[in-house]
C-alpha cells in the first residue's frame, strides 16, 4: 500500500519530546452501538500511522483507540489512561481526516489535522 489511508494519525509523546513510536491503533466503525474493526496497526518511528488500510469509508461514526497502557508499561512508566479512545464522525467520504494525539502520562488532547 502505498497511498495515504482516509484516516491518518501521528502520537507525538510531550512528555519525552518526541514521536510515540510503537503504539497499537485500533480503527473502528460504530454503527447502532456496535463496533466493527475497520484496520488496526502500530506507529512508526515517527509516530504516525499513514497507509495502514485502504478501504473506502462511508459515512458515520468512527472510533481510533490507542493502546496507550501498554506502551508506557513496555518503557517502565505509569499512565493515567490506559486506553485513548477518540470518536468522530466521517461527513465527507472524498476528505482525508487526519486524527493527531498529543499525549503525555497523564493527560492527552486532539484536534482534526491536515
Amino acid at each position: 500500500m502505498s497511498a495515504k489511508s482516509p484516516i491518518t494519525t501521528h502520537i507525538l509523546d510531550l512528555g519525552a519530546g518526541r514521536p510515540a513510536a510503537g503504539v497499537a491503533v485500533t480503527l473502528n466503525q460504530v454503527l447502532g452501538g456496535q463496533a466493527t474493526r475497520i484496520a488496526e496497526g502500530t506507529t512508526d518511528d515517527d509516530g504516525r500511522l499513514m497507509n495502514w488500510f485502504d478501504t473506502a469509508l462511508d459515512a458515520g461514526h468512527y472510533r481510533l483507540t490507542f493502546t496507550t497502557g501498554t506502551w508506557y508499561q513496555e518503557r517502565g512508566l505509569d499512565t493515567f489512561f490506559p486506553e485513548v479512545s477518540l470518536d468522530f464522525h466521517v461527513s465527507d467520504t472524498d476528505a482525508h481526516y487526519h486524527v493527531p494525539l498529543l499525549l503525555n502520562q497523564w493527560g492527552y488532547s486532539t484536534y482534526r489535522g491536515s
